[in-house]
């Protein structure tokens, strides 16, 4: 029997945002490799009124389908109305009114056997307004800032929670989650940690000398992949470089944080000594990576951040804070430290393994466990229990 799953994913890439939600992306197709699997992807945009619709960030997004074939998934990307800034609670409303025929009228030509909602806000509330109004259950995936960030916020914790009731099954990106989620009155029993996924042919050990080369790069190097948002701490790195000299530190992604970024280095006197990349297509990371003598991410909160993955498949060793799955992946000494939030202790551990670095087979080891395939696998068998179980329930249920 094939198990016939819609994805519902507010993160999720599209030709103007290649790297947004690129994991869920790639954990979807993973799942629909199966050959006993379908998988719909319902992917809703957010559109503000005119004109700011018109109008930055917004105007490519007017221009994607309604319905595309991306890479090997079909994917559908009906959009809804949002207040910038101000309507993180009203998105739940109108994201289900705006997605529920289209969903209706898929699930009346082949029906839909469970919800698989990959991030808990506003996907998990919409996922369960779904599943009352189609009498399918559903599953929500906790990754990080939808437990830290809206799971507290006064407007949306409440349907968070709500939502996480609702579900026939939870997910969580690392132990550490979930035991925040059962902090928040989550019932544990139901929340299975579910391991992000590294492509370990792409990301894999390459010559480090040859990859600064063909950057352009000599010297220490140190790398920082993620969005320039104060909860990622790019600053901590900055006030860290000082300690660290001939160092280059390289910062790939983007956003508002870039400017006063900017202008701490040019106060700390570091600016020659930092790179802005901005947002580097995934496909180029490896290269990256492989250049790197170590990855650093001094994040306020995490999951189980995907970075830490790939660059120790890269055989690069990590420096990151004592947040979410830290202490669950960085199961060896090799693979790095985890430090305090603070510059001293960041450029000290940078530092150490600047001076003396691991082996690189040693640090990739630790990253050998997180395959796309454990993770489509553990997916699949998830769903399929929940599909089962509400089947099982309403054939009782009925006779």
């Amino acid at each position: 029997m094939t198990l016939n799953v819609l994805t519902l994913s507010t993160l999720f890439p599209d030709m103007s945002r290649p790297n947004f939600g690129v994991f869920v992306e790639r954990q979807a197709r993973e799942l629909a490799s199966r050959p006993d699997v379908s998988v719909t992807v319902v992917a809703p945009i957010g559109m503000p009124p005119w004109p700011l619709s018109r109008a930055g960030r917004y105007a490519p997004l007017r221009a994607l389908p309604a319905k595309e074939r991306w890479k090997d998934l079909t994917v559908y990307r009906p959009t809804f109305p949002i207040i910038p800034k101000f309507g993180g609670r009203t998105n739940v409303l109108t994201m289900t009114r705006a997605i529920l025929p289209l969903v209706r009228r898929l699930h009346a030509q082949t029906p839909f056997d469970v919800i698989d909602a990959s991030f808990f806000f506003p996907d998990g509330p919409v996922a369960q307004r779904l599943s009352k109004a189609l009498g399918i259950p559903y599953s929500v995936k906790a990754r990080g800032a939808d437990i830290h960030y809206w799971g507290t916020q006064r407007g949306t914790k409440k349907m968070v929670k709500r939502a996480a009731d609702g579900a026939a099954g939870l997910l969580a990106v690392s132990a550490a989650m979930r035991r925040s989620m059962g902090r928040m009155g989550i019932d544990a029993d139901k929340i299975r940690v579910h391991y992000t996924g590294v492509d370990l042919d792409r990301f894999e050990i390459a010559d480090r000398d040859q990859a600064k080369a063909a950057l352009g790069f000599e010297g220490p190097l140190i790398l920082c992949v993620g969005a320039l948002i104060p909860r990622k701490g790019q600053d901590i790195l900055v006030r860290a470089l000082p300690q660290l000299p001939g160092a280059t530190l390289l910062l790939a992604g983007q956003g508002q944080y870039r400017r006063m970024l900017e202008n701490l280095a040019q106060e700390l006197g570091v600016e020659r000594r930092i790179g802005f990349l901005g947002s580097v297509p995934h496909d180029r990371l490896p290269r990256l990576y492989a250049a790197a003598d170590v990855m650093a991410l001094p994040s306020e909160s995490e999951g189980l951040a995907n970075a830490w993955v790939e660059s120790l498949a890269c055989g690069t060793p990590i420096v990151i804070t004592d947040v979410g799955g830290a202490r669950e992946l960085l199961d060896r000494p090799e693979a790095g430290k985890i430090v305090e939030r603070e510059p001293e202790a960041l450029g000290e551990a940078i530092g150490d393994l600047l001076a003396d670095p691991p082996e690189r087979e040693a640090v990739r080891a630790a990253a050998l466990r997180f395959t796309w395939t454990a993770n489509g696998d553990a997916l699949f068998d998830h769903l399929q229990g929940i599909a089962r179980m509400h089947k099982s329930t309403s054939i009782n249920g009925s006779t």
